[in-house]
């Protein structure tokens, strides 16, 4: 019994550094410009924008802070809040530039992203910030589609966290004539317009359709995600898509949405059940989100789909291209997991997964959305992953011991 005690200890000290890691990576934006009064509107406004939050995400960054005098130059414009995210956005870069870096970057220049360039929201290479030395141990920054021009200033370091979190003071706002273009409000954007012009038209026409299009855009300025299979995979599955009744054909396109602002780092930044536009009491309509890296995938218990990229991310509403259409285990059956082989192999079981051409996974089951298979099935499914985890890091553990 002493070996198992002491693989259940290795296993307690493994998640505990884990968690200990994952801590010790955490920034929170908000109560690091706190400390500081003079940049109380700065941080004022990327928590209206919700750009703390993306900060706060990202592992690696560098946020460009101005002052409340600094600030007041782009609030005189009465420039709607959409375009000061725009603005803002060029003030955080998505590498690291401590005090040291700044002062010894190769070639004296270099040129990095912003926020702006990385969500989609600048054209061509507009989003790019030049950092530049220059005479007296100066650096100055300036907006790529601004004529290149070095309009601030490095004033100070403000909080450094190396190769985490840097946030420094520069003298005045960075800004570009197509940052500062005006942003249309949510209500006008009309999301079947965005699909038809992105490649979607065939999600959109069943949207119109199924007059869901309608809770779609009523839900844009709260807050919208849609996740739009291309046009091939809808016209795969259109004959069985005709094959169901009209309150299925709604229910299985509600299924595309959910009811919040969801960025590309915010999906892979997390795993787990989430709603949609189609949950409605105990008809629950979810399906789980999974990240490996850089990829997102979308499990139903039915099909796994995958975020192929971002069609339109404009705050309140983002637009994810997926490669299969998602089919929800309330209308379909589920696909029943193999059990696991009691000995290791690379190989997965051949039931494991259902393409979604597959006649198994998306054949209809009757036309009332009842559960075919298992109602449980999002929770069987993490259940078995988070088994698998615990079992690899228990054997880990045993052969540090018989080591």
């Amino acid at each position: 019994m002493a070996y198992f005690r002491r693989a259940a200890t290795a296993l307690v000290l493994i998640f505990q550094l884990h968690l200990f890691l994952s801590l010790s990576n955490a920034h929170n934006i908000t109560r690091i410009l706190a400390k500081d009064p003079d940049f109380s509107t700065f941080n004022h406004y990327l928590s209206a924008t919700h750009l703390a939050d993306e900060i706060n995400r990202r592992q690696t960054i560098t946020v460009l802070a101005v002052d409340n005098s600094a600030m007041s130059s782009i609030l005189s414009k009465g420039y709607s809040l959409y375009t000061i995210r725009n603005i803002l956005s060029l003030h955080v870069l998505v590498d690291y530039f401590g005090a040291k870096k700044l002062h010894q970057i190769t070639d004296g220049s270099t040129s990095t992203a912003s926020m702006f360039q990385s969500t989609g929201s600048a054209t061509g290479t507009s989003g790019y910030v030049n950092i530049t030395d220059i005479k007296g141990g100066k650096v100055a920054f300036g907006v790529q589609d601004d004529d290149s021009k070095l309009t601030a200033h490095y004033v100070k370091s403000i909080f450094e966290k190396a190769y985490n979190i840097s946030v420094l003071h520069i003298s005045q706002v960075l800004t570009s004539p197509e940052a500062e273009a005006p942003t249309a409000s949510p209500s006008d954007l009309i999301l079947t317009t965005i699909l038809e012009k992105q490649g979607c038209k065939a999600f959109s026409d069943i949207l119109k359709s199924t007059g869901a299009d309608k809770t779609f855009q009523d839900t844009v300025d709260g807050g919208l995600t849609v996740f739009c299979p291309s046009d091939s995979a809808v016209g795969k599955f259109m004959p069985k898509f005709k094959a169901l009744s009209p309150a299925n054909k709604t229910a299985l396109v509600l299924y595309h949405g959910m009811p919040v602002y969801q960025s590309l780092q915010m999906l892979r930044s997390g795993n787990g059940a989430v709603n949609t536009l189609a949950t409605e009491g105990n008809n629950k309509y979810d399906f789980t989100v999974q990240n490996d890296g850089e990829d997102v995938t979308l499990e139903t218990d039915v099909v796994t789909a995958k975020v192929m990229g971002t069609l339109k991310d404009q705050e309140p509403l983002i637009v994810y291209k997926i490669d299969k259409v998602l089919l929800p285990r309330e209308i379909f059956k589920a696909v029943k997991t193999a059990a696991p082989a009691p000995k290791s192999s690379k190989k997965k079981p051949k039931n494991a997964e259902a393409d979604a051409d597959g006649p198994s996974a998306d054949s209809p089951s009757n036309d009332d959305g009842e559960v075919a298979d298992d109602k449980n099935g999002a929770v069987s499914a993490m259940i078995t992953r988070t088994s698998t985890v615990v079992t690899a890091i228990f054997g880990l553990s045993f052969g540090f011991w018989l080591m």
